[in-house]
């Protein structure tokens, strides 16, 4: 294979007589470095938005949300209250309720979930990072922290003594309703806080305090809708999912922050893959050039071949020359493309040259994965490309 390879070499390095060999080989050349480059921007300036996206649900999920399997709650007794807290990897968790009900200021009425919360809710999500007017809620009040979307519907302020924000939660019961006032629990609120997260949580949810939102839907003290827990980075998931199961007896589900956004990370991962298969296909187009310019050039050294075949080369030797061109044109015209656009990306991380807003950046993210998947790719395809075309050598050539 040694003298094969130097052959390649010379082949791929050397000018040829032929301008239009050198003409198509620059154009191939050309073709892969601005495709392994293309390719890599592209799935770098995917990956960072998608981090921007999910950035927004992160700052709203937690690690773990434990759910019940049947019905809207579950009874936490002290016992579970204990087990849950000497479970290795779970640093914190808060209980919380979620019931849709209809919230009324100033005679303009929208219909939100309440989300009740405990004192340490703050400390398993990052919720009060997105306040951008007023403080977090404190325990056992009738205070409550409102979405943006929400607050702009209702044209709702702060600390807003003249008019009152109520909260309408029906009654739990059977059968019609008789007097419409004894339907519903009713009780007024005080806006002290307004979070902003994405345009969908923001005109979803109200914050308030557990003990209110249960005595509103007549809860029992020890009766919650989910657990949000916050867990060690350095444990296993796995394990602390297990362990909770087996606290509850198997009667909850266990869901973490990819699961609770599933849609949108499989929304994600098709655009991903859409982005990547078209980028892809631009490749194999311009490998296409690559095949032409070999068969072009075993053509152009014909007599050189037959030389070589007479000397005692077999027509797998031969083949091997164009193959190995091919596949070393690939390789270093992939690095030099991949090299560019590297740079590029680190430039832009740094710098923030390209802008969406005039205070934000277009999200890029450099990921190592990124750079073996379009190297990969253009040497798959390159020698694909190069076997195809290096296949045209055959005895019919020489007679």
């Amino acid at each position: 294979m040694n003298f094969q390879l130097y052959i390649a070499k010379r082949y791929l390095l050397t000018v040829s007589k032929n301008n239009a060999i050198n003409i198509i080989s620059g154009i191939a050349s050309f073709g892969i470095v601005v495709g392994a480059m293309a390719l890599f921007v592209v799935l770098s300036v995917f990956s960072g938005l998608k981090d921007f996206s999910l950035s927004f649900a992160n700052n709203f999920d937690p690690d773990l949300k434990v759910m019940p399997k049947l019905g809207k709650s579950l009874l936490l007794t002290e016992e579970q209250d204990k087990k849950l807290l000497s479970i290795e990897g779970v640093k914190k968790y808060s209980k919380v309720i979620e019931e849709k009900v209809l919230f009324v200021y100033k005679g303009k009425e929208q219909v939100a979930y309440i989300k009740g919360v405990d004192k340490d809710y703050p400390q398993v999500n990052h919720i009060q990072e997105s306040l951008f007017q007023g403080h977090w809620l404190a325990p056992q009040t009738p205070e409550v922290v409102v979405g943006n979307g929400i607050s702009h519907k209702l044209s709702m302020g702060l600390f807003d003594i003249n008019n009152t924000f109520e909260i309408f939660v029906p009654r739990p019961g059977k059968g019609a309703i008789t007097n419409p006032e004894s339907a519903f629990n009713k009780s007024n609120l005080i806006p002290i806080g307004i979070y902003s997260i994405n345009d969908e949580l923001d005109s979803k949810y109200v914050f308030s305090d557990l003990q209110l939102a249960q005595e509103l839907l007549e809860f029992q003290p020890n009766q919650i809708s989910a657990i949000e827990i916050k867990i060690d980075s350095l444990q296993s998931e796995t394990a602390i999912v297990e362990k909770i199961k087996d606290v509850f007896s198997g009667q909850v589900i266990v869901k973490n922050r990819a699961q609770l956004n599933d849609s949108l990370h499989k929304m994600l991962n098709t655009e991903n893959t859409a982005i990547y298969l078209i980028f892809t296909l631009v490749i194999v187009m311009t490998l296409f050039t690559l095949a032409g310019a070999i068969i072009m050039m075993i053509l152009d050294k014909k007599q050189n071949l037959k030389t070589l075949y007479n000397l005692g080369s077999t027509i797998k030797d031969i083949r091997l020359i164009f193959l190995l061109q091919g596949t070393l044109a690939t390789v270093i015209g992939g690095m030099i493309g991949i090299g560019l656009g590297v740079v590029i990306i680190l430039i832009q991380q740094k710098f923030e040259l390209l802008m969406i807003t005039n205070t934000l950046a277009y999200p890029v993210r450099f990921d190592f994965q990124n750079i073996l998947l379009v190297f990969l790719t253009i040497v798959v395809l390159g020698f694909i490309a190069s076997y195809i075309a290096s296949s045209r050598v055959s005895k019919k050539l020489f007679e």
